[in-house]
């Protein structure tokens, strides 16, 4: 076994994948790397997360496995139960469920009911509640009305709960109620600094202890050995798709100039195209792209030679982050990065 990295993470099929059994080889990939935690993402065609992190337990032995993120409202919340508590068995306690928010637009397009910060801190307490055995009789909340939710009278774990979170009541709900918060990619230093006080500062008020609370940067990892091809699909088709799901949020948050994003969202381009920028995407759409956005919006990044990135991944570390997440690189592409550092 490789020097372990409990601090360093990465996606399992970050982005486009063409088949759902390329994250077999990732994760195994990743944790013979010795990388802590392999994230796996959920988009609603081959990734849905219940199978893949099955899939990736039943063929690994000690790298933990965390959702980042599902929705506690696209099952109901037994099946969410009984997911984890499955997941707790098969892997041997390396589970971690990391709930979120979602993309508001998608879920009013398939008839999902947008997702409340209450809706998902009271779903953290009942899957607490339940983990610890309890009959939960007529609870209506947040979280919804339920008769009666029970997995085992003679269960008594602790379920290791996730938040993928964005805004500043969430992050607090976060450090209240939940055990490891995913910040998002392309966060100015700035701003990473202050979500990490934001969890910290909430959890200490909660009374609990402020290190047990792990918070991950989500660092976009795209070095130089990487194909210039690939790497423009990595920065600026990831960064577009995140402009096209949720850019006022995430401009608002890094106190960007807005007036970029109406610019961009006006082009003819951008506003005609169907899909992710990341997964269809050609080069020369990719180039255009890229002329509208910034260069500094890019800069919350490892890029360059592998000890330069590996630089840049210890800044995060430098703001407060407990964790780093190379994102958009597989175990094989993060390789020589992981060497250096």
């Amino acid at each position: 076994m490789a020097q372990r990295f409990p601090e360093l993470g990465f996606y399992g099929l970050a982005g486009h994948a063409d088949s759902s059994r390329e994250l077999l080889d990732e994760v195994r990939d990743g944790e013979a790397l010795g990388l802590g935690t392999c994230f796996i993402s959920e988009r609603y065609n081959k990734k849905e997360a219940a199978t893949l992190s099955g899939a990736a337990a039943a063929v690994t032995d000690s790298i933990t496995i965390e959702t980042a993120a599902t929705n506690h409202n696209t099952r109901h919340l037994m099946v969410t139960a009984g997911y984890a508590r499955t997941m707790q068995s098969l892997s041997g306690d390396r589970f971690v469920l990391g709930l979120g928010r979602g993309i508001s637009r998608m879920q009013e397009a398939y008839g999902i009911p947008r997702i409340t910060t209450a809706q998902m801190e009271d779903a953290a307490q009942l899957l607490r509640r339940l983990f610890r055995g309890e009959v939960i009789f007529n609870h209506d909340g947040p979280a919804g009305q339920f008769p009666v939710l029970h997995l085992d009278s003679d269960l008594d774990e602790y379920l290791k709960l996730g938040m993928v979170a964005f805004g500043e009541n969430t992050l607090k709900m976060s450090g209240r109620s939940f055990d490891e918060v995913v910040l998002h990619t392309y966060f100015t230093d700035e701003t990473t600094k202050r979500c990490v006080e934001t969890v910290k500062t909430a959890a200490e008020q909660a009374g609990r202890n402020p290190d047990d609370v792990k918070v991950w940067s989500c660092f976009a990892t795209i070095g130089d050995h990487i194909p210039e091809d690939q790497r423009m699909m990595k920065s600026i088709g990831r960064l577009a798709t995140y402009l096209q799901g949720y850019g006022d949020l995430l401009v608002r948050t890094n106190g960007w100039d807005p007036a970029v994003l109406e610019t961009f969202r006006a082009d003819e381009m951008v506003s005609s195209f169907r899909g992710g920028f990341d997964s269809t995407a050609t080069v020369e759409q990719l180039e255009h792209i890229g002329s509208l956005i910034p260069d500094e919006w890019f800069e919350p990044s490892a890029t360059g030679s592998p000890e330069q990135c590996v630089a840049a991944i210890k800044g995060q570390l430098d703001l407060g982050c407990d964790g780093v997440i190379l994102h958009g690189a597989t175990p094989t592409e993060l390789k020589p990065v992981i060497e250096a550092y």
